[in-house]
């Protein structure tokens, strides 16, 4: 009997663009448009206190790429080692091709499947479970899983509920074949009745945009829903993984808004010093959110080898996920 392939994390690195802007740089540039906001009224909402944006000539592959190669470097790994790459974004460069195959160029990988995952907010959860499925079938041995975004292109300006949420970023995690279980269990979902609460509505056709090409969120019913399914999917994966949910050495869930991940961890009974959290310093940066956070406590030496990790994502579609593994 062959024996069973397992994926185990053995990199991570992050890009954040540009200088920080902060809460009051926000206000001023709404202040301009005659929109009033505060730095009090974003942190006390959201906990928010600045965000990153790309530079007008920056892609969403170029930050890809800047996190795919930090990911590679923790690894000790060159980027001819890697034989998949999936990339989670919903601002791709492009209609197509896939801001993956993009990626691939600019990595100098000459060939390996390419493809990118659009679930937006949950993309990283969803493109870090099919990785493990990859490498678990012996498709792939190693596996460069990105998260990036440029959400700064679809933000409404003269929308103060949604524009001061988002942030461009990109993080990127390296999955290796190995004999011992990392990635222990996930579980995805969709609920596409709830399409309208999260969405950009607005499609390409014809050459030129048909309908609104801006971010669009109904935060009270987005508040109510992410809770709910992050409390029940990290319940049902942890149960998959044989671990008490209570037990889980670090939380790092999507970073939409400080306020739904201490509730969550109350109903969950972990305590904020378990919960890793950068939504203050990235504000939403969507599908890059997990990934920049993952890669934020591996280099502050939070995470630390042995350790068990529940990451999960939420977001437009509606939908969600969770993963557990052990680092």
């Amino acid at each position: 009997m062959a024996a069973r392939i397992y994926s185990r994390l053995v990199g991570t690195g992050g890009y954040l663009p540009g200088a920080p802007v902060s809460n009051a740089a926000m206000v001023e540039r709404l202040a301009g448009l005659g929109i009033e906001s505060s730095d009090e009224w974003i942190r006390e909402r959201t906990g928010i206190e600045q965000r990153h944006f790309a530079a007008d000539q920056q892609s969403t592959s170029d930050l890809a790429f800047e996190a795919s190669s930090s990911a590679l470097a923790s690894a000790g790994l060159a980027a001819k080692d890697v034989d998949l790459i999936i990339v989670a974004t919903s601002t791709p460069d492009m209609i197509f091709p896939s801001t993956a195959c993009r990626l691939q160029r600019k990595l100098g990988i000459h060939q390996c499947a390419a493809f990118d995952v659009q679930a937006v907010c949950s993309g990283f959860v969803y493109a870090l479970a099919t990785a493990d499925l990859f490498i678990q079938t012996g498709q792939a041995r190693t596996a460069l899983v990105v998260g990036a975004e440029t959400f700064s292109r679809i933000l409404d300006y003269n929308d103060r509920g949604t524009c001061v949420l988002f942030g461009d970023g990109a993080g990127a995690v390296v999955l290796r074949a190995a004999d011992t279980p990392g990635v222990l269990a996930h579980k995805l979902y969709a609920r596409a009745e709830h399409e309208a609460i999260l969405n950009t509505p607005g499609q390409l056709a014809h050459g030129k945009v048909c309908g609104s090409p801006f971010l669009t969120m109904d935060g009270q019913a987005v508040f109510r829903l992410a809770v709910e399914v992050l409390e029940s999917s990290a319940r049902e994966v942890a149960a998959m993984a044989g671990l008490d949910v209570k037990a889980i050495d670090w939380f790092i869930p999507h970073q939409a808004n400080r306020r739904i991940l201490v509730m969550v961890g109350k109903r969950l009974q972990i305590p904020e010093s378990r919960l890793i959290a950068t939504v203050a310093q990235h504000a939403n940066t969507s599908a890059a959110s997990v990934p920049l956070a993952l890669d934020a406590a591996r280099r502050d030496g939070r995470l630390q080898a042995g350790q068990t990790l529940m990451l999960q994502g939420v977001g437009g579609g509606f939908t969600w996920g969770a993963l557990a593994l052990r680092l």
